[in-house]
Order: structure tokens, then C-alpha cells, then sequence
């Protein structure tokens, strides 16, 4: 099994770091739970067992090392020989129901010391120190977790513990860009000219939809544009740079820390090679074929024809599924453009001339807070959906062991979870109002719905709003399925099995009523994180809030995890793991992609590159002062003018307002940068479009390979593992090859001696 146990204490000086003073405050007590002495290690053998460091034989192996021994044992148990073939491992047994379950035991009660005395009790411990309410603010005791429940289980919280104090920094910096917004929004010459009854009261805009909708002032956007200012500043720009600063600085520091723990926990020489079969796999192997390596024969469950079958079977039903998903953001689209007709539609028609509309909800807000709505909704349900789909697939996949059952359930499920929960923010942020037409040709979905159209300030709120609700909403559901539902379904279970007081009852029949963790425990943890990481970093530039939303709800997820893991299931099989497996390429590449979407929002969804453009190049300084520049009249300049005597009978609407009535108005205007009627080129892109247009592009090219290039530096001058760890590892090596050649000479000096004993007896005999 390559268990490495203590050879010698480590005798290499360590580096105190200069916020130790810091983190003592924020320590468990030593006195409750003893830190672990640090040992240089060597895979154990029996036959040298004198050579390794023990001061209790008791507590040579630890819980979690026992419970994988017995596991390891129980699964190579031959119980049955039929048809010439051993029958073997608690698995198979499990699977056929010949066993109900088995697990390793709890020490003791969650809440209540052992009365064994001398006894440290683990479980009791972990409860107070790390799952309970008031040790939220605790580091994490990672060395008895990992001790209790095991490498995987203890990595995982590593690494969770590490997002999330990283998650700090950003969320620091996104709370200033909210706040710098917050109290710059009075002064923003744009938003002042829409709320302005004199300018945005003035300006007439065209229906956005056929025959329903009617003419409305822009002024009615006054309060969505205030909320905008908050959002669509230059500070959100300074902040997506940052954010993908942030996360390679995030990914290059989590590498040199699970380096540390590969060497502190015994993995760095962990091989997958090693791993045990998967049950499933041995019991369909009926094919023998010889191995090109071993030139032995081995059973299989499969031909190389038959694996590539197997996979495109596979890829199909997940290219199927993944196709279901994008139905059902169609069928959101096409509630979106119904629900906003029906909103256009009863907007007021009697508001006087120059009263803007603040008490009533526009048609864009109430579209987007109810199809938000639905959208949490049906991801909810694909989500339980596409769970079962997926481990279907995988387990007709038929990997060999459970690290490549792992990887591959992984890559379906985060491509499900990608599709489902993301496709939603791709269609507002890059798809919604981008290709609209213009009031007397506009473009058709599924040639019957008019496409939407963006508010005049942009799409960004509403892509706001939309991540404001699925955050909100998938956190709210992940808490109550983690929490509630195991804790009822124990409830349940004692008082349909209380026969007594829990002292009288076995420990095996107390931990036989709580929940069975499963293979999957800990995967489903890791697919939640890693969809909230990519929230924070996909769409960043829209929400400045995100990563303090997401640091809020880690700060509850750590514990929740804890007393989850440590009251409600029972103890789960001890497992090695060197890392955190396929999440570690997963998050690399949401972070590249972080670094195009953050880019486009900016440059596509936001105003900003229009108003930058207005700014340096179409605005008239006041005054005739040519060193100044000013944001006046640029809502003038960014609506296009359109000629009502122009709208085709389909489109024209056919209920106009009183105050329409009351005026003699001949045009009205749209979104977009279009030449005027009379114009050589009426209703064509004008000339600020392409300007605007080639500095978007520009932008999108100068932000990317700019990132990218102080992204690469980072990973270039940041070393996966420290100079510390190297010196550490390279002494256990040569510690380790001077041990066995310790060994050796006296294995040979002690045969020596009995050749010689051996000779003299042989004389003495003569």
C-alpha cells in the first residue's frame, strides 16, 4: 500500500512567517488539539519496523491509515470460488445485498466525550473545534481532519479553506469599486441627461415591439440608470483587471500550498497506477487478451473496438443532453419576449408631457427579475436531472479505477453544470440586443418574436440582476439540501428505531442511522465551488459584488460542510489523494476564459467604450476651451433618429398614448448608431459606429494580451513548489537511502556472524 510512517523528526530550521503574531488569534488553542510534530517519512516495511520513529504502538498507524488497511483488506477478501473464479471484496457483497452497508466506525458521540480514559477523541474534537457555530472564525484543524477522515477529505477543505481566504482580497477590492460607483453615480454627466425632464423627458422612443408596445419617454429609465451608474463605471474596468491578476495569483499560490501538504501528508510519490480496480470493472471482465507490456494475459470487459464504441456512445448522449439544455434557454428566450410585450403593452398612457414615469416598474426590469426567477428554477431541476444522467453515462463508460470514473464524471457533469447554469449570462451579455435591426426592418426570432432589445443604458443591469438571482437562489438550495435534508432524514430515522438510550446502543447500530456519504460526496462539494468560482470570474466585470457574496457564503460552507460531515453521515472510507484531481485543469481553464468574457461585457454589454469614444474624439469642449473634453450631449449622440411615416403596417403601433396624440411628433428615436432620415445613407451604420466599433475590438486586444502577459509572468516567476519543500523532500531521500543501506550492511554483517557461529560449531563437532 506505500504507507509512509515517521523515520526520523524533521531536522531542517523553518522559516517563521511574519504574520504569525496574526494567525495565533485565529488558531485552535494547542492545548485542546496538539499540533502534529513534523517527521521525515519512508514507505513502511515490517522487516525494519526497529528503524522507524514510534513512541506508542498503539497509535503507530492513525485511525485514518487503520481504516484504509481494513478497507484494502476487505476488498481483496476471497469469499466464493464459482466456475473457477474467486469471488472477492466487500464491494461485490455490498452490490448484490448480501451486506446492508460498511463503513468505519465513529470514535465516539459528536457532542459527548468517550469515558475511556487516555482516549483522544477525534470526532468530539472536530465538532468543537471545527464544525461547531462559534469556531467559525478558526483556522482549520486540516492535520486531525486529514488524520480522521483522510488525504481526499482533507485536501478538499485545504483547498476550500484557501479559495476563500483568497476570496477575501477580491472581495475587498470589489466592495471599493461598489462603493466608488455608489458615490459617483450623482455626478455622471449621462445619467443626470436621461433623469433630466428637459432632455430625457424630450426624447421620444420607438416602440420595441410590434403593435403592443407604444411610444415612451426615456426619462422612465431615470432609476434603472442611477442603479447603472453603480455598476458601468471605470472602476468595474480596474476591477476585471484585477480579478484575472487574481485568480492566476490565486492558482499559482494554491499549487505551491498543495505542494506543501503533498509533502506534509505523504503524497508526492502517490500513483494512480497503484489504485485498486473498480469492482464494476472486474465483474464484466470476460475477455482475455495479452499485455504488450507484461506479455501475460489479463481480463478485460472490452476490445479496443468495443471502448471506442463505448465512447462515442457516450459523447453522443452528452452532446444530447447538452443540446436539451439550450432548448430550455430557448423556450426562457421566447418567455422573455412574450412576458415583455405583455409588460409593454400596459404601460400608463395618460402621463402628462413632461412627468417621468419613476413609480412604475419598465418592461426590461420586470422581464428580467421574472425570467431570472424561472431560470433559477428550471437550473434547479436539470440540475437533479442532469446528475443521474450523467453517472448513467459513466457507468456505461466503464472506467477501470475510481480516479478515472472520477475524471470523467467531472468533465460531464462541469460541462452540464457549464451549459446550464452559464448559458443564461452568455445569451445577455453577448447575444440580447447585439443583432436588432432598426424600428423599419427589425430582425425576427424563429421569424415570429421580435428580438429584444437592451435599455438604453445597456444590458449590464439586467446581466446583473440575472447573476444577483442564480447566485442567490443556487446558494439558498445547496444550504437547504446540505443541511436540512440530512438532519431531517436522521430525525426520522431515531424516532422510527428509538429503542433506548443512545449509551446502550452499539456504536455500529448508531452509525448505521446516519446518512451514507456515498463515492460522490465529495465530487458534488467540489462541482459547487467550482460553478460559484466560475460566477466570480466569467461575469466580474457585470457584478463587483460577486466574489463578497461568494466569500460570505464559503465562511457558512466550511462549517456547514464540517458539521455535516461530522454529525449527520457516517465516517467515510479513508482515501489518499495527491491533489484535487480534474478541478485543477477545469479551474485554469475558466480563468483563461475569464480574461475574453470580462473583455467582451466591457467592450459589447457596457457603455463604456462608446462614452470613451465621445469623449476623446466627438465632444465639443465648453467654451471654446480645446483642452477640455466633456460628456455633454452624448445621449443625444448615442440614439439614432428614425421617421415614424417609415414603420411597416405590421409594426406600427396601434394604440397610441394621449400625450403622443396631444404633439405633433414625426420621429422618435432607438439604440444604435445609424444615420438619420434624409440622409444619403439613411437607416446605415454611421460613422460613430465604426469608430466605436474598431475601438471595442482594439480594446478586447490590447486588455487580453496585456492580462495574458502578466498572467504568464506571475506563473513564470511563482514556482509550483517552495525552496522550503524542495530542501525538506530532498533530505527525506537521502535519509531514506541512508537508512536501507544502514539495513543492508547489517542484514550482510549479520550473515556473516552466523556463517561464522555455524563453522565453529562444525570444528567443535569434528
Amino acid at each position: 500500500m506505500h504507507i509512509k510512517l515517521p523515520l526520523k523528526p524533521n531536522d531542517l530550521d523553518t522559516q517563521e512567517s511574519s504574520f504569525n503574531f496574526i494567525k495565533k488569534f485565529f488558531s485552535v488553542d494547542e492545548n485542546i488539539i496538539k499540533p502534529e510534530q513534523e517527521f521525515f517519512t519512508a514507505p513502511f516495511e515490517k522487516e525494519r519496523v526497529d528503524d522507524f520513529y514510534s513512541q506508542n504502538k498503539e497509535t503507530f498507524f492513525n485511525s485514518a491509515v487503520r481504516s484504509r488497511i481494513v478497507y484494502y483488506i476487505l476488498c481483496r477478501a476471497k469469499y466464493a470460488v464459482k466456475d473457477h473464479v474467486d469471488k472477492f471484496g466487500i464491494n461485490k457483497l455490498l452490490d448484490s445485498g448480501i451486506y446492508k452497508a460498511a463503513y468505519p466506525l465513529h470514535d465516539c458521540r459528536f457532542n459527548q466525550k468517550s469515558e475511556e480514559k487516555g482516549y483522544v477523541n477525534e470526532r468530539y474534537l472536530l465538532y468543537r473545534e471545527w464544525a461547531h457555530p462559534r469556531s467559525f472564525y478558526k483556522l482549520q484543524p486540516l492535520d486531525l481532519v486529514r488524520k480522521y477522515y483522510g488525504e481526499k477529505v482533507g485536501i478538499y477543505f485545504a483547498w476550500l479553506g484557501f479559495y476563500t481566504k483568497m476570496l477575501t482580497l477580491a472581495a475587498v477590492v470589489g466592495l471599493g469599486c461598489f462603493f466608488f460607483g455608489l458615490f459617483t453615480r450623482d455626478s455622471s454627466t449621462w445619467r443626470i441627461e436621461v433623469c433630466d425632464p428637459n432632455i430625457g423627458g424630450n426624447i421620444i422612443m420607438c416602440p420595441q415591439c410590434d403593435k403592443l408596445c407604444n411610444y415612451w419617454r426615456l426619462n422612465i429609465t431615470c432609476e434603472s440608470s442611477k442603479k447603472l451608474c453603480i455598476f458601468d463605471n471605470f472602476g468595474t474596468l480596474v476591477f476585471a483587471v484585477f480579478m484575472a491578476i487574481w485568480v492566476t495569483l490565486f492558482l499559482e499560490f494554491w499549487k505551491r500550498r498543495q505542494a506543501e501538504l503533498e509533502y506534509e501528508w505523504d503524497t508526492i510519490e502517490f500513483l494512480e497506477q497503484e489504485e485498486p480496480v473498480r469492482a464494476e470493472y472486474e465483474a464484466k471482465c470476460t475477455m482475455v487478451v495479452k499485455n504488450r507490456i507484461t506479455q501475460t494475459e489479463e481480463h478485460v470487459p472490452y476490445t479496443t473496438c468495443g471502448k471506442c464504441v463505448r465512447l462515442t456512445l457516450c459523447s453522443t448522449a452528452v452532446l444530447f443532453w447538452i443540446l436539451l439544455i439550450i432548448a430550455s434557454v430557448v423556450a426562457i428566450i421566447v418567455y422573455r419576449l412574450s412576458v415583455f410585450f405583455a409588460f409593454s403593452s400596459s404601460l400608463p398612457r395618460n402621463v402628462k408631457e413632461f412627468e417621468p414615469i419613476k413609480d412604475y416598474l419598465t418592461p426590461q426590469m420586470a422581464t428580467s427579475v421574472t425570467a431570472s426567477i424561472i431560470s433559477v428554477i428550471i437550473i434547479i431541476i436539470l440540475n437533479m436531472l442532469y446528475v443521474k444522467v450523467a453517472i448513467m453515462i459513466t457507468d456505461f463508460e466503464l472506467p477501470r479505477t475510481q480516479s478515472e470514473y472520477e475524471n470523467s464524471l467531472t468533465l460531464k457533469m462541469f460541462l452540464f453544470q457549464f451549459v446550464n447554469y452559464y448559458s443564461s449570462c452568455f445569451y445577455i451579455a453577448f447575444f440580447k440586443g447585439k443583432v436588432v435591426g432598426y424600428p423599419g426592418d427589425p430582425v425576427y426570432w424563429l421569424g415570429k418574436y421580435r428580438n429584444e432589445e437592451c435599455d438604453p443604458g445597456g444590458c449590464l443591469l439586467e446581466l446583473t440582476t440575472q447573476l444577483t438571482v442564480i447566485m442567490g437562489g443556487k446558494a439558498i438550495w445547496n444550504n437547504i439540501q446540505e443541511v436540512l435534508f440530512p438532519w431531517v432524514k436522521n430525525l426520522i430515522g431515531r424516532c422510527c428505531t428509538a429503542s433506548g438510550s443512545e449509551k446502550v446502543i452499539p456504536r455500529w447500530e448508531q452509525d448505521y442511522g446516519l446518512q451514507p456519504t456515498g463515492k460522490l460526496c465529495l465530487f458534488y462539494e467540489y462541482l459547487e465551488m467550482v460553478i460559484q468560482f466560475g460566477f466570480i470570474t466569467l461575469f466580474v466585470a457585470s457584478f463587483p459584488l460577486a466574489p463578497l457574496l461568494a466569500l460570505i457564503n464559503n465562511l457558512f460552507e466550511i462549517r456547514v460542510d464540517a458539521w455535516k460531515l461530522t454529525t449527520q453521515f457516517r465516517r467515510m472510507v479513508a482515501e489518499k489523494a495527491q491533489d484535487i484531481g480534474a478541478w485543477q485543469p477545469i479551474l485554469q481553464g475558466v480563468a483563461i476564459l475569464a480574461v475574453v468574457t470580462n473583455a467582451m461585457i466591457i467592450a459589447f454589454t457596457s457603455d463604456m467604450i462608446p462614452r470613451l469614444v465621445y469623449y476623446w474624439s466627438f465632444s465639443v469642449p465648453p467654451y471654446g476651451n480645446h483642452n477640455s473634453h466633456t460628456m455633454e450631449g452624448y445621449i443625444e449622440s448615442s440614439l439614432a433618429v428614425f421617421n415614424i411615416s417609415d414603420f411597416k403596417l405590421e409594426s406600427e403601433p396601434n394604440n397610441l398614448p394621449s400625450w403622443f396624440e396631444q404633439m405633433n411628433i414625426t420621429t422618435c428615436r432607438y439604440r444604435d448608431f445609424r444615420n438619420p432620415p434624409g440622409h444619403i445613407h439613411q437607416y446605415e451604420h454611421s460613422i460613430y459606429y465604426w469608430h466605436v466599433l474598431t475601438a471595442k475590438l482594439a480594446f478586447i486586444i490590447v486588455v487580453e494580451h496585456v492580462v495574458y502577459l502578466v498572467k504568464f509572468l506571475l506563473s513564470y516567476f511563482i514556482p509550483d513548489v517552495s525552496a522550503e519543500v524542495r530542501e525538506q523532500v530532498k533530505r527525506e531521500k537521502y535519509l531514506t537511502q541512508k537508512c536501507l543501506h544502514e539495513a543492508h550492511l547489517k542484514m550482510i554483517q549479520g550473515t556473516r556472524k552466523v556463517k561464522g557461529t555455524s563453522s565453529c560449531l562444525r570444528n567443535k563437532t569434528e
